[in-house]
This record gives C-alpha cells, structure tokens and sequence, in this order.
C-alpha cells in the first residue's frame, strides 16, 4: 500500500498556503478573518514544508515546481505564505498599491499618472444667471395694458408737475421739490401742490425768502406736509451754497441731501440729468415685482427690490420700468383686490392664480385648468 506522502498532487500544507496567499489578496479579506484552528494548521504545514525531507523543500533546491503545482514558481521566502498577512496591515491597501503600480506600467513605464476618466454628466455653470420665469411675456402684456396712457402717473407724475420752458437750473430744482412732495402723496396731490408753487415762483431764492407758514399752506394736504417744509427749506439753502442753485449730478450727493431717498434720486437723475442710473422703485414696482416672482425671495422694501431687479434686468429696461409698473398698479394690479381676472398676465401671474382659485373654490389646486378658462 502506497504512503500517502508519495500520492502524486498537491499536498495539504500547499493547498493551505496557496489558499491562504488567494486569500491575502482578496479585497474582501481582513486580517482576523483566521480561526485559530486554520492559524495552527498554516504554522504546521509551514514547518512541514520546510522540513529537509519533504518533497516541497527538495522541489526548491532543484529549482523545479512542487508536486502537483504545474507552472507554479514557489519563492523562497523565509517567512512562508502566511507572510502576507502582517498585524495590522491591511491587504485591500495592498491591492489598490498593486493596482497603481499596474495602472503605471501600462502608461508606458514613463512614471506619468493616469487622468481620471472625467464625468460624462456636463458640470452646472454656476455663472449663468438668474432670470425669472416667463418674464418677458409678462413685461409685453404690462406693455399692451399700459399702451393708452391714461393712469395718473401719466398726466400728474412727477414728468408733468415742472415747467418744461423754465431755465435748465429752475427746471432741475423743480423736479427736485416734485419728486420730494410726491413721498407717501397720490400724483394728483402732488401735481396740485406743485401748481401752487409754480404760481408763487417756484425758484431756489423765492422759497429761501418764503416762510415757513407759506409754504406749508401751499403744499398742503401732501403727506408728512410739516417735515417737508422743513426738507424743502434745508435742501434749498444747500443748493444755494455749495452748488450755486443747482443740484447735483450723482447719486451719492442727492442722497445727502435732506428727505431724499434712492427711489428719488435715481429717478431725478433721469428727469433732470438724462442718466439712467438706476431703477426707480416705489410701492408699486415693490408690490407688482414681488407679485410677479422678479425677485429670488421676498423683498421687504423697495430699495431691496430695486437691487434684486437690477441684478438680473437688462440694463436698457431700466428706464421705462417705473413708468410702467406704477401705471400698472395704479389700474390694474392694485394694492387691494387686485384686477386678476381681465390681467393679461393672468395666466403666468403666480399671485393672480391665487386670487383666482379663492374666487373659484371648485377649482383644485392641482387642476390642469387655467383659472381664467373657470372664470368664463
């Protein structure tokens, strides 16, 4: 009967250590995964195979392939198969080395890292700007509503109240006192005010040389009418001073002036000076832009608005901005129950939609419907 260590084919110990070698390259390997019975079994197969007698060993010495290893090459290593595991090391680290060094190789040997294969998804631009949606088919419709001309900003504005033959610096001062007057007051009061001043001369030096008692009884009912006289009286002397009647030409010197704000003084400048610097709001282009969605978030006060507006707005719109907005919410999109159902815009308005479904409560929130088409 044949010993079973002359059998041919692999013996157990080099099963063992094949298998534990497989194992140390598996990503899916840790260390611990060894019982302590396969631990033993590694170490006693180890010392067999190193064992002077053992096929394995003299396998080695001749430089030929153990028994039943076809092509196989054992190294000597001291160590033995089970080297590959050490305490603490971690055979998936291993792995992606090896798979580095590979990755190299195959780039020529010329030590250059590998790109990265970049995404197939395109990047976000994160330059492209914001734009409200469906705005330009709002802004045409507020062009068609706005085409007769006939709300009162148009026939009392502040465009209306100067006298349009007066000298150059007359007529600056007049848009000045105008568009202080018009603050928190209805164009049409305003427009009365103006023309009782322009009856009384309406110039830097008469108001100096007025009273304060006349001029209150001339502006009056204008909103805040006490501290305006006070702000007319103060702005005047300034002009008189420090720019010899005039007013100034910027931004930053109207709004030093006294009851001056943004709205005013953007607004002056393309009035007096023929310089759109800005977007004149007021609380109607406050309202109707916040209506509308013109702005990433809601605005709590107009120069909030105008800054959000100009982010986004082409700058050639700027100027007819205020003209149409204010008509538009002086007719139509009021500040109180506003006009929704003959709106152009009725069907793009987020807010008109709204209104809408609280006047048609059939109508569900979620129906396909436009609102205008369950009004008919």
């Amino acid at each position: 009967m044949l010993a079973a260590r002359d059998l041919k084919g692999p013996r157990p110990s080099a099963l063992i250590s094949q298998k534990v070698g497989i194992m140390a390259t598996s990503p899916y390997f840790t260390s611990g995964v060894l019982t302590r019975n396969m631990s033993r079994r590694v170490c006693v197969a180890r010392e067999r195979d190193h064992h002077p007698g053992s096929n394995l060993a003299k396998s080695r010495a001749a430089g030929r392939p153990a028994v039943g290893q076809p092509g196989l090459q054992i190294q000597a290593d001291p160590v033995g198969a089970a080297s590959a595991i050490r305490p603490g090391s971690s055979p998936i680290r291993g792995n992606a080395r090896r798979q580095k060094r590979e990755s190299l190789q195959t780039a020529g040997g010329s030590g250059r890292k590998l790109s990265r294969p970049q995404s197939a998804s395109p990047e976000k631009d994160t330059n492209s700007k914001w734009e409200p949606k469906d705005w330009r088919e709002q802004l045409d419709n507020i062009r068609k509503m706005r085409k007769g001309r006939d709300a009162p900003v148009d026939h009392m504005g502040a465009e209306q109240c100067f006298d349009k033959t007066a000298a150059p610096e007359v007529m600056r001062y007049q848009v000045l006192l105008s568009l202080m007057l018009s603050s928190q007051t209805r164009d049409q009061v305003t427009f009365a005010a103006m023309k009782q001043l322009r009856d009384h001369g309406l110039t830097v030096d008469n108001i100096l040389k007025m009273d304060d008692k006349t001029l209150g009884e001339l502006i009056y009912p204008v909103g805040f009418w006490r501290n305006k006289v006070k702000y007319i009286k103060q702005t005047t002397a300034i002009l008189k001073e420090q720019y010899n009647g005039d007013i100034p030409s910027s931004v930053s010197e109207l709004l030093k002036l006294p009851g001056v704000g943004p709205k005013m003084a953007h607004l002056i400048m393309k009035l007096a000076w023929n310089n759109v610097s800005g977007i004149s709001v007021d609380t109607h282009v406050h309202r109707i832009t916040n209506r509308l969605k013109w702005v990433k978030k809601e605005t709590k006060t107009p120069e909030e608005s105008r800054l959000a507006l100009e982010e986004w707005m082409p700058r050639e719109l700027w100027s007819e901005t205020n003209w149409l907005l204010v008509g538009f919410g002086q007719q139509m999109c009021l500040p109180v129950n506003p006009r929704c159902t003959v709106c152009l815009n009725r069907d793009i308005c987020p807010t008109a939609k709204n209104n809408l479904r609280k006047t048609n409560p059939r109508l569900p929130p979620s129906s396909p419907l436009q609102p205008c088409q369950q009004q008919q």
